[in-house]
């Protein structure tokens, strides 16, 4: 089976400290929430997750105010029926928007039509707000399902989505409402790639930053699947107004990945990291220009990059599953160099093969899902500064990470839910719940379990194939 975004790849939201940059007025913001004793404001960290992996890019709450009892059973505080496609939505000010996709019969055309919704519902319990959607029309080359693979991004007043046909809409907060859409396949001649597009968006300076990868027209009419005869058109990542939507610049010779760009800061200036199809791209975009490439690909053609850059310092580390496993590298505006690299077409000895899902850093260990698929998967530990294996589980199967503090949330793809210690000596399991289990009141969540969980406060999402459940952990200060 071929990589997949998650929107764990598969990518979409942004930094709180950026919302100044965005045009947010005051008048526009929406009243503040309390989630369950921490208060949902722009202000408070712990209760914003406002893009793919979080505020900081990595999947990580550092410190979390209160301490999570986990001897106790977690309870669902609410769940939401999904639709077709992979990713998790976003927090922000006390609101959850979730993108995915439904079917609906048109009894005009008497067919059935899919239609790419994006719902707000409140955080504190669950209820729907508004919903709006728009017809599209998708069919994975692979079979799999047909709606988004990305997470909106939510800053200020706005939130952007990225659907799997290429569409990048920006709506009001409050009520949906659109304020402008691009159709970036149509624009810039995408062809489409196996599993669409599964990159979620990134703003910043007040520029919506996504990756595009558009051909030229003659590329137009190769057929599916042969993405080995397409070529690039120099939009691998584009920027647009967030407050109207139109092309600030555009940059970068490839396609698209499932990656999603990031934010890396050097020297104290702000750079955007775009792992792209062929490899890493250092992009300044202040002035919209790629300053340099590092190639990372497998040589096989159905093969795709998919985690986020990790970042530390000045150090990214990369990864794929197929063939060349990782690299560590020290990035410099002039270019980077390699302070080690997977051996390629040699499993054993590879550090970290990661495939859709993005490691998390923590203490100099990298922490992570290993391996393409089941049974060639699984979760490790690996020092960061060497690429030396500290310790394997020997479970064989793909999951996905998020951390709080010092412990780590691990999705199991069959919704199997472990917390885990940070511990770079040996696998250390604190707890665990199997939910994909009916228990109680809280329904199951069904494979696939491809989302990165969602941690806000003592409270963590998480996403099956149908349903998206909030679970509310005790916590100790609670406890007295």
């Amino acid at each position: 089976m071929c990589a997949k975004s998650v929107c764990h790849s598969a990518s979409a939201v942004l930094v709180v400290l950026l919302m100044a940059s965005s045009g947010w007025s005051q008048s526009d913001a929406i009243p503040s929430r309390q989630v369950q004793g921490v208060k949902a404001t722009s202000d408070d960290p712990e209760a914003e997750w406002p893009r793919f992996l979080g505020p900081a890019f990595d999947g990580t709450v550092g410190k979390p105010t209160a301490e999570i009892d986990w001897t106790r059973a977690p309870k669902m505080k609410w769940g939401i029926e999904v639709g077709d496609g992979y990713g998790i939505g976003s927090v922000s000010d006390g609101r959850f928007f979730q993108l995915d996709a439904e079917r609906q019969f048109d009894v005009v055309t008497s067919r059935q039509v899919s239609r790419e919704r994006l719902r707000c519902f409140d955080f504190v319990s669950g209820q729907e707000l508004w919903s709006k959607s728009n017809d599209f029309l998708y069919s994975d080359l692979l079979g799999y399902e047909d709606g988004p693979r990305t997470s909106p991004t939510v800053v200020g007043d706005r939130v952007i989505t990225f659907g799997v046909t290429g569409i990048l809409k920006c709506r009001h907060v409050r009520d949906g409402s659109e304020i402008w859409s691009v159709d970036t396949n149509s624009r810039y001649g995408v062809v489409q790639n196996f599993f669409g597009v599964g990159s979620s968006p990134l703003v910043f300076d007040g520029k919506v930053i996504v990756m595009v990868g558009g051909s030229p027209a003659e590329d137009q009419d190769i057929a599916p699947m042969q993405l080995d005869r397409v070529s690039d058109n120099g939009s691998a990542v584009v920027a647009f107004d967030l407050q109207d939507g139109r092309e600030l610049w555009k940059t970068g010779d490839d396609l698209a990945s499932y990656s999603s760009p990031r934010l890396f800061k050097l020297g104290g200036v702000d750079y955007v990291l775009v792992f792209a199809r062929t490899g890493l791209i250092l992009v300044d975009p202040a002035e919209g220009n790629a300053l340099w490439q590092f190639k990372h690909r497998a040589s096989i053609r159905d093969s795709v990059n998919a985690m986020v850059p990790v970042v530390s310092g000045d150090e990214v580390l990369i990864s794929e599953c197929y063939e060349v496993g990782s690299a560590l590298l020290q990035v410099a505006k002039t270019g980077p160099r390699v302070i080690w690299q997977d051996p390629p077409r040699d499993r054993r000895r590879q550090a970290m093969r990661c495939h859709w899902a993005t490691p998390v850093l923590v203490n100099g260990f990298l922490y992570g899902c290993s391996g393409r698929n089941a049974p060639d998967s699984d979760f490790r530990c690996v020092e960061w500064k060497t690429g030396e294996v500290q310790w394997v589980d020997p479970r064989r199967t793909r999951s996905s990470v998020a951390r709080l503090g010092s412990q780590l949330v691990v999705l199991e793809e069959r919704g199997l839910l472990q917390v885990v210690q940070v511990n770079a000596r040996q696998l250390e399991i604190v707890a665990e719940w199997d939910l994909s289990e009916d228990s109680g009141e809280r329904p199951g969540i069904h494979f696939p379990c491809w989302a990165a969980p969602v941690i806000i406060g003592n409270q963590i999402l998480v996403r099956g194939t149908d349903r998206i459940l909030c679970l509310e952990f005790a916590t100790r200060q609670s406890d007295g």
